[in-house]
């Protein structure tokens, strides 16, 4: 498994090594050691799946806060996203910056998301298929989120106008 840190402190894109034959390949998608060795947070306690039926589908932008804060490996299992995190550690270099990725079921990648950060995601395919693994389990009392245009981010969406969205997601607020 490769670790590459991405411009956000803390977050990282792994990428499988992949052991190929005439059968296909196998690869490592998870290793305790490789995320202890980083001093990386891995204690898995909830995976979900996220289907969407229509490409331009809007997730996010969420969180968790206080004892529930959670790191997520995020992980596009069938077709590609635009997967996007933003930094809300109030004492962190890359504070209210974002950052945005393709993750597919063709490239693999996972995104390693650090406590304090919030996310979402953009897919650009129909049918695609979304596998997060979580250090927390979901606890309404402490979920968050900031609404996905907010204009203290500004992030640049493939898809200006989502094709769907949640009313729930619609409506968080500003980031203040």
């Amino acid at each position: 498994m490769k670790f590459i840190e991405l411009k956000l402190t803390g977050a990282f894109i792994i990428e499988p090594e992949y052991i190929e034959d005439e059968r296909g390949f196998f690869a490592r998608s998870y290793c305790v050691e490789e995320f202890e060795k980083r001093g990386l947070i891995n204690k898995i306690h909830q995976c979900n799946i996220s289907y969407n039926h229509s490409k331009g589908t809007l997730r996010g932008m969420h969180y968790q806060i206080g004892e529930k804060s959670e790191v997520k490996i995020v992980r596009c299992t069938r077709g590609k996203i635009f997967d996007v995190i933003v930094d809300l550690r109030l004492h962190s270099p890359t504070y209210k910056k974002w950052q945005g990725l393709e993750l597919s079921s063709e490239n693999h990648k996972m995104l390693y998301i650090p406590q304090g950060f919030a996310h979402g995601f953009q897919t650009l395919e129909d049918c695609s298929e979304v596998f997060y693994q979580m250090t927390e389990s979901f606890s309404p009392a402490h979920a968050k989120g900031v609404r996905w245009n907010d204009p203290i981010f500004n992030i640049q969406w493939p898809f200006s106008t989502p094709s769907v969205i949640s009313s729930k997601d619609q409506q968080y607020p500003d980031y203040t």
